[in-house]
């Protein structure tokens, strides 16, 4: 059955909507990635495009991956993320991963990938078939925002984006611990989160950045879009009284 189709998407997608109709946020989703590098480089020049998106690594189309940027009332960009579908037919994603972790860095300059490494974590060896890598996600300084849960609204209608094009079989994608451990994979979504899954190194530097291993199953997504929004996000006084 399609997902399409599906009471739980349709709801979610209703709800999020008067959510971000109420707080004056526009949602953008595309897939001209050449169209949204030029926008980071105009509109988010402190952090870089990462390399799993980068067109003139990956051939990225409408079949394959998209992106979502999110604006706030005064058209000012406040979000961004980005998914990619990985057919790793009957592979397991700890394999896929030793040998192209590589290929997954985060937006830091001056990595050293040959002192980084990848840790198989037992969620990776269950995680096979249509996989969704899920990343880019960046939020800028949301002001009147901040706090109010609008950070779930958007990393979910990404999600929920992937499973209506694509209904992987799972979605995953990588964190940092210090993020990790504020919760945010949890206000995002995300049902597994397993730590020590990556350590990278920058050149000149031994310490380490870690990154956990966060990702959902198709049973999972499909259970926390049927979670009611409405329970997480507090609509900003100032944009509830102008809505």
């Amino acid at each position: 059955m399609s997902f399409h189709s599906m009471n739980e998407g349709a709801q979610f997608v209703a709800t999020s909507r008067d959510i971000l109709r109420q707080n004056q946020i526009t949602v953008t989703i595309g897939t001209n990635f050449l169209a949204y590098r030029k926008l980071l480089r105009e509109e988010r020049p402190q952090q870089m495009m990462g390399a799993p998106f980068d067109p003139d690594i990956h051939n990225l189309n409408d079949k394959n991956a998209f992106w979502l940027v999110a604006r706030d009332a005064d058209g000012q960009l406040m979000h961004t993320q980005a998914s990619r579908l990985l057919n790793l037919r009957k592979q397991k994603l700890s394999g896929y991963l030793l040998k192209k972790f590589r290929d997954f860095p985060p937006p830091l300059p001056d990595l050293d990938l040959e002192r980084s490494r990848y840790r198989a974590s037992p969620g990776a060896g269950r995680i096979t078939g249509n996989v969704v890598y899920h990343g880019e996600v960046w939020m800028g300084d949301t002001g009147p925002y901040r706090g109010t849960g609008l950070s779930t609204v958007l990393a979910r209608y990404g999600i929920h984006e992937a499973m209506c094009r694509w209904n992987p079989d799972h979605i995953f994608g990588f964190m940092a611990r210090t993020v990790a451990f504020k919760g945010f994979a949890e206000r995002m979504g995300y049902m597994h989160n397993e730590p020590g899954a990556v350590r990278w190194f920058r050149k000149g530097s031994d310490m380490p950045f870690e990154g956990f291993l966060s990702y959902l199953s198709n049973e999972d997504a499909r259970y926390m879009l049927e979670v009611p929004v409405v329970d997480v996000v507090e609509v900003p006084e100032r944009r509830r009284k102008a809505a």
